[in-house]
């Protein structure tokens, strides 16, 4: 499956940052298990593993919110990836650009592309 070993954590999932390959904005934080990561470098498209829902996603199945992939990191310890991708439309299914749209405090610091509820209805 991968040209470097992965360290996958006891559940067989890793840790991927999603990170916009044109601004090197930080998109988001999902996991992936083996699958997602091979349909990810079949299709170019960004796939994940829901820990919540236990199953296999595609970002922007349901949203149209893809992200293609333009690369495909791993850090120096192999337990974390990297996708460099080109996002459309937001990344957050809060309707943000990105799921880092606010500081600690609570202060709002991002955009809002979308309405989630024109989107998940």
């Amino acid at each position: 499956m991968s040209d470097v070993d992965l360290e996958f954590d006891s559940r067989g999932l890793l840790p991927v940052i999603a990170q916009d390959a044109e601004t090197d904005d930080v998109l988001m934080l999902a996991y992936a298990n083996r699958e997602a990561i091979e349909r990810t470098r079949e299709t170019g498209r960004a796939h994940y593993y829901s820990r919540s829902r236990e199953e296999l996603w595609e970002k922007g199945a349901t949203s149209g919110h893809t992200q293609d992939v333009a690369e495909i990191r791993t850090d120096c310890d192999g337990d974390t990836l990297l996708y460099r991708v080109e996002q459309s439309g937001g990344a957050c299914h809060t309707g943000h650009r990105t799921c880092f749209y606010r500081t600690i405090e609570g202060e709002h610091v991002g955009e809002r592309v979308f309405d989630p509820d024109d989107v998940y209805e």
